[in-house]
């Protein structure tokens, strides 16, 4: 914090600032910090010409395994749907498991991280009764993937987001990515 003193408190020498007729000593303590080794600028990308990925699953009910939607591009990365009619492991088979992994040729480096901030849907056949969950999460090196193993019941998905044939619409729509980039200092 900046102080100020005023003049004839400083010039009184019973204030200890002036002494032997008029002198007065100053001091400066300089730090100097270590040089840079590298930077890192974190920016992110808010608007899309098409932020929508859709995927069309046919004949869900009879799927048995996980299914892998083709590679897609968003905010400067390649990313894929995948998704588990029966629920993943951990979902005990009664719920529609949804996740979303960066492609392999965009996983994370070690120190670099990623974050989306997205809606998935499941997508009712007649154009409505939209099922959404929003996403806001960080892919590192150690999580690739996000998602949810819970993500729509199987009774509510029957009910409600099959169309005749049986087919799935699935869709994601992202509204950030970030791109980290690091730079050694030379």
């Amino acid at each position: 914090m900046q102080q100020v003193l005023p003049c004839d408190t400083f010039n009184n020498p019973d204030n200890g600032y002036i002494f032997e007729g008029g002198q007065c000593e100053f001091g400066v303590d300089v730090i100097v910090a270590p040089p840079l080794t590298n930077w890192e600028v974190l920016s992110f990308t808010e608007k899309y010409s098409d932020p929508k990925f859709s995927w069309t699953i046919k004949k869900i009910s009879e799927l048995k395994e996980d299914v892998t939607s083709r590679t897609f591009s968003m905010g400067g990365k390649k990313w894929v749907l995948k998704l588990y009619p029966k629920g993943d492991p951990t979902a005990d088979g009664k719920w529609l498991s949804v996740f979303l992994y960066l492609a392999d040729c965009d996983k994370p480096k070690a120190d670099e991280k990623i974050f989306v901030q997205a809606n998935m849907r499941v997508l009712g056949p007649l154009g409505s009764n939209h099922f959404k969950l929003q996403m806001e999460t960080w892919y590192t090196e150690q999580t690739p993937a996000w998602g949810w193993s819970r993500f729509l019941s199987l009774a509510e998905l029957g009910k409600v987001h099959l169309d005749k044939e049986d087919m799935l619409k699935v869709e994601i729509e992202f509204k950030v990515v970030s791109a980290t980039k690091y730079s050694p200092i030379i």
